[in-house]
């Protein structure tokens, strides 16, 4: 793990302010987001990540967890249900505005029981809204959602389990001067 970014620096003293239970970790490089982001939110996910017992694409007598989709409500700081998130991954708000994401980068998790830190892109999929200009997303502070130890085999093939998670999601919109570009 690396230092904070002036950037990041600023980004996470600005969260910190809006949501005092957000502690203010160390980010690694990888998921710095762009220098000419912003924080528009910081919202508290609060759910399922969903698996199911697949056959391996490689083995065929072996079988797998695999990540279907996520499956959580979305709280501000004062823990106002005001969005959600769910397959796609799409987020969406109350307001019918929603993003999809992609995955830029990702670590693992400082806790080995929890799932992965990620920065990914964002892009408009619905109407103007709260959401509508989220150009990143950055996720922290993630407690659970691992997928399932055991369980999975030929008798289990199709059967889904659904983990417990919750995680800080950072929304991020581009500056004026970085949209007029």
């Amino acid at each position: 793990m690396v230092g904070c970014s002036a950037a990041l620096a600023a980004l996470m003293l600005v969260g910190c302010v809006s949501m005092a239970s957000v502690p203010a970790p160390e980010i690694p490089a990888s998921l710095q987001p762009g220098k000419n982001e912003r924080v528009l939110a910081v919202l508290r996910a609060a759910g399922v990540q969903i698996y199911e017992c697949r056959t391996k694409a490689d083995e065929a007598n072996s079988h797998e967890w695999a990540f279907v989709a996520p499956e959580a409500d979305l709280f501000d700081r004062h823990g106002k249900r005001i969005g959600k998130h769910y397959a796609g991954p799409h987020w969406e708000a109350a307001d019918g505005s929603r993003i999809f994401a992609s995955v830029k980068a990702r670590v693992e998790s400082p806790s080995p029981e929890a799932i992965p830190w990620l920065l990914l892109t964002a892009r408009s999929a619905g109407p103007n809204g709260s959401f509508s200009k989220v150009s990143s997303i950055l996720r922290i502070n993630t407690i659970g959602g691992m997928q399932p130890r055991g369980g999975c085999d030929a008798g289990s093939e199709g059967a889904k389990a659904r983990v417990k998670y919750s995680a800080d999601y950072y929304l991020l919109v581009r500056t004026a001067t970085q949209r007029a570009e």
